[in-house]
């Protein structure tokens, strides 16, 4: 298994979370929350941590399926931890695996909620939570497959092989080309 890939990809994700957590800063700032710092407490470490990744590229870039199906285990896994965290420090929801169980529903869009008045919570964790609500219909793998090019490597079809359901999954862009060929 190729672990500088596996390092780098995960560590882009978390880089990219922190930048998506400066979100939820910006909305406290605009309604005067205070809850601001603990979303930035732990964007600040993320965007640090996705900086230096960035300059430690991998020697060997090749992904394959292991790498694949490891990737997106853990990127659904790092997101909602770290997704959490500013929950349980703001207080709003007091305990870390309530925060958990209330972000891994955003990135799953389920809709499963621990919360009896969801609009209780300040501006800046209503966006968080709606904002983990897109990331998630969006889809981790669409995020992943952003990212995999980064890296210089050429696994994005083994990332899709590992998160699409069903025993096949074709390539998109030769049905693609063709289907575009049909409307012009």
């Amino acid at each position: 298994m190729n672990t500088s890939i596996i390092r780098f990809i995960l560590l882009y994700v978390v880089g990219f979370i922190g930048l998506f957590l400066l979100l939820p800063v910006i909305v406290a700032l605009i309604y005067h929350e205070n809850v601001w710092s603990n979303y930035l407490v732990v964007a600040i470490p993320c965007i640090i941590a996705g900086i230096i990744n960035s300059y430690l590229k991998p020697k060997e870039s090749s992904f394959y399926l292991k790498e694949g199906f490891f990737c997106t285990g853990a990127a659904w896994v790092i997101l909602s931890a770290l997704g959490a965290i500013p929950l349980w420090l703001s207080n709003e929801i007091p305990h870390y695996i309530d925060a958990l169980f209330e972000t891994v529903s955003g990135f799953t869009t389920t809709g499963a909620s621990i919360l009896e008045n969801v609009e209780a919570l300040s501006h800046a964790s209503l966006f968080w939570r709606s904002f983990t609500h897109l990331v998630g219909g969006m889809g981790v793998l669409v995020f992943l497959l952003s990212v995999i090019p980064l890296a210089g490597g050429d696994g994005s079809f083994n990332l899709m092989k590992a998160e699409s359901p069903g025993p096949s999954v074709g390539k998109l862009v030769p049905k693609l080309k063709i289907q575009l060929r049909c409307f012009i």
